[in-house]
């Protein structure tokens, strides 16, 4: 067993030194067995960025059939909050079986590391969403190494990376500059994809589920800086929202939502949905009957609908349409 230990921690360290010819800094896995697992060439813990709460590193998946010499890329922001999960979220359940089929069908997929809030702290929303932007940069910058097409960049997140996602898709991509060494990178987003993510901060009442008197803002304060100024609230919390952003020449952005999901209710894209219609902007959603937040049973016993694997099938879809 001690052997086999040794000869699986060898394997992942050559993982990411073979994965690494362009010169790009990585570091070596941390965990190996929670990777995404595509049975392609990857490259692991690239150094994207440093910070003053430390480095951010992504994952990089490669097709394993129909690669091209400059692959479209999928850039996965993962759920938490803000303040928890992290870049291993592409190996879990469900978006392995998303990834899996989509770098079979060309698409490489880079899963982000972002910073996290913490009660207190100096980070807040709006670096979660500049540091995913930044990756994107940096990919772009990087592109011809990496073997990346910086104009077909799409966007896949789940409840807090949906919000990410929707943010990297309609936002323009000179905004929201982080790294000066990557600020003025271009990049051109396709389409995007949201599992459960919010789309406005300013009309708080789109995360009360029921209506319920005395409801409290859960989220709002995960914008804000500890010496943010009141008259900087709303229009942190207008910057912060994808739904200002769209316009009828936004990329195409598909919504899905759980109607029992009492995190993010399914009223955000119901007003995604009804902004769009106005706006004649490429938006579409899909609603899932009896599912709650991460596709749970709402009440912990009638199957959702679409299932899970129906809603998978149509996410793939979706990106494979606007390959």
């Amino acid at each position: 067993m001690l052997t086999s230990m040794l000869m699986l921690l060898c394997c992942s360290v050559v993982d990411a030194q073979e994965a690494n010819p362009s010169g790009t800094k990585e570091r070596a896995p941390r965990k190996a067995k929670r990777y995404l697992e595509t049975g392609g060439e990857r490259k692991l813990e690239v150094l994207y960025k440093t910070t003053p709460e430390g480095d951010l590193h992504l994952d990089l998946f490669y097709p394993t059939a129909n690669r091209t010499a400059k692959c479209p890329v999928i850039v996965y922001t993962h759920g938490g909050g803000w303040a928890a999960g992290s870049k291993m979220g592409a190996g879990n359940a469900s978006f392995a079986k998303v990834f899996k089929q989509l770098v079979e069908k060309g698409f490489a997929v880079a899963s982000v590391e972002y910073r996290l809030w913490k009660k207190g702290g100096k980070v807040s929303m709006r670096d979660c969403v500049i540091d995913s932007k930044d990756a994107i940069r940096y990919l772009s910058k990087h592109s011809s190494d990496l073997g990346i097409d910086p104009m077909r960049v799409y966007a896949m997140g789940d409840s807090a990376g949906g919000q990410i996602a929707q943010m990297l898709l309609l936002s323009p991509p000179d905004s929201l500059p982080g790294d000066p060494d990557l600020a003025g990178v271009p990049f051109n987003m396709v389409a995007g994809v949201s599992w459960y993510g919010p789309c406005d901060f300013e009309k708080t009442d789109l995360f009360n589920h029921d209506d319920r008197p005395g409801f409290r803002d859960r989220f709002g304060p995960r914008i804000l800086k500890p010496d943010s100024e009141p008259a900087e609230k709303l229009a942190l919390y207008r910057e912060m929202s994808p739904i200002n952003y769209l316009t009828p020449d936004s990329p195409p952005l598909l919504m899905i939502q759980g109607d029992g999901d009492t995190t993010i209710p399914v009223k955000h894209a119901y007003y995604m949905q009804d902004k769009a219609e106005k706006l004649k902007a490429p938006v579409e959603i899909l609603i899932v009957k009896h599912a709650g937040h991460n596709w749970r049973q709402a009440d912990g016993k009638t199957p959702i609908e679409p299932s899970r694997d129906e809603i998978i099938e149509r996410t793939v879809k979706f990106f494979v349409d606007h390959l």
